[in-house]
Order: structure tokens, then C-alpha cells, then sequence
């Protein structure tokens, strides 16, 4: 396995965020994380990047090159899509002189491909659509060819037709450089396109796991209230 958590729990500013969470990732294998919003999905993308560390349990990450993919993207306005994309191999303290100028081009010009944005190195962010500033995203997370890869909310604020090409790039990626993908996402299309399996948080707790299958067909309490979006259930307290 690429990622184990063992039960982990953490708190942040005196509350606790996640409480005996467990789960597993292996090569090729996407999990989709759901839940209402501060139930400790992000938190979880932090443990596994080693931003922070668990209160107690184990993170166990089986491979030191994770890309992560952000919600809004996160380029820098001011550098074309080629700086943004060769920016970790340019800046990391471990990479910046293991590659030459040519080389760099070279990479940067194969992740483009991969995510089917040839040719656009001299374009800035702004002259790009939503969709695409998120493939740009996607082609920085693998430029250093991740065997982890973490996307948050990859589909947020994209239309339909957006969303399913990313959603396609996700599944790409997993298969094509044979990574365990995580992602954090509320949306149910993303998670039936994309997920191998499933695991719902609520209120810091691991409440559901199973297949995207399985998810949208459950009578599950939990599940059933977040695939049908109902109020009343026992996830009330999340939407108030």
C-alpha cells in the first residue's frame, strides 16, 4: 500500500478534526473522500502531504514524490503555464540542478500532453478557462511524476461538460502512472467517475465505506442522506 492510516486522530485550535480515522490506498487505485464541509477532509490531505502530523495513530506514506492538485488551481498569475508547470523542478532544493533548461522543456511539454494541453507553454493562466487552469494544476502535480497524488475538490466551480473532462483526466493519471490517487470531493459525479472506493466523514469519525456503486444504492443512513442532499438525517448538524 501507498497510504495507511492508522487510527489517526488530530486536533487543530483545541478541537478535535479526526478521531480514529483508518484507511488504506494502493498503486492504481483512486479513493474519493465525501463528507459535509468540516468534517476533516482536508485535514486528511494535510496528514498524508506532511504538512501536519497526526496527535496519534500512523500516516504511512510508501513514496516521497506526492503531487497535489488544488481547488482553485493555485497558479501564479504573473508566469506563463510553462513556469507554473516547471516551477517544482526549477525550485525544489533536490531537483533545481538535476535537470538542464532543455530537459525541463522536454517534461514540461510530455505533462501537458498527458493532460491534453499541447502547445499553450506561453500562455499566462488568465487567457485560460476554468477547466483548463485546473488541467495546467494537474500537469504541476505530476511534472515531478508522483506515485501519490491528492486533488481537492478537483471539479468545484466547473461546469458539467468541464467536469467530465477532468474527471476523465483523473482516472488517466491513476492508470497511467500507476498512482494512488485521493480525492476530496462532494460532488457525485466526480466520485462515480473516478473512485474505486469510497469513505464518508462526519463529525471526525470514518461513518461509511464501500464502492461508488454501492454508495449511490445504499439505505445506509449517512449515505443515503448525502447522495439524496436531505436535511433531516443524521448528518442535521453539518448543514446548520
Amino acid at each position: 500500500m501507498l497510504v495507511i492510516l492508522d487510527n489517526v486522530y488530530k486536533s487543530l485550535g483545541g478541537k478535535e478534526i479526526l478521531r480514529g480515522i483508518s484507511f488504506s490506498v494502493d498503486e492504481g487505485e483512486t479513493l474519493a473522500v465525501v463528507g459535509f464541509s468540516g468534517a476533516g477532509k482536508s485535514t486528511i490531505l494535510k496528514l498524508i502531504s506532511g504538512l501536519i502530523a497526526p496527535d496519534s495513530g500512523k500516516v504511512i506514506v510508501n513514496h516521497k514524490e506526492i503531487g497535489m492538485a488544488f481547488q482553485y488551481s493555485a497558479l501564479f498569475d504573473s508566469l506563463t503555464v510553462y513556469e507554473n508547470v516547471a516551477f517544482p523542478l526549477k525550485e525544489r532544493k533536490d531537483l533545481k540542478k538535476l535537470y538542464t533548461e532543455e530537459q525541463v522543456k522536454k517534461i514540461v511539454s510530455e505533462k501537458l500532453e498527458m493532460v491534453g494541453l499541447s502547445g499553450i507553454e506561453n500562455k499566462y493562466p488568465s487567457e485560460l478557462s476554468g477547466g483548463m487552469q485546473k488541467r495546467v494544476g494537474f500537469a504541476r502535480a505530476i511534472v515531478t511524476n508522483p506515485k501519490i497524488i491528492l486533488y481537492d475538490e478537483p471539479t468545484s466551480g466547473l461546469d458539467p461538460v468541464s467536469s467530465g473532462v477532468i474527471e476523465e483526466y483523473i482516472t488517466f493519471l491513476s492508470k497511467e502512472l500507476c498512482a494512488a490517487s485521493i480525492v476530496v470531493t462532494h460532488q457525485i459525479s466526480t466520485i462515480g467517475h473516478t473512485a474505486d472506493k469510497v469513505i464518508m466523514l462526519y463529525d471526525g469519525k470514518l461513518v461509511w465505506g464501500g464502492t461508488p456503486g454501492e454508495l449511490i444504492t445504499s439505505i445506509d443512513p449517512y449515505a443515503y442522506q448525502f447522495v439524496n442532499g436531505q436535511k433531516r438525517g443524521p448528518m442535521i448538524a453539518a448543514v446548520h
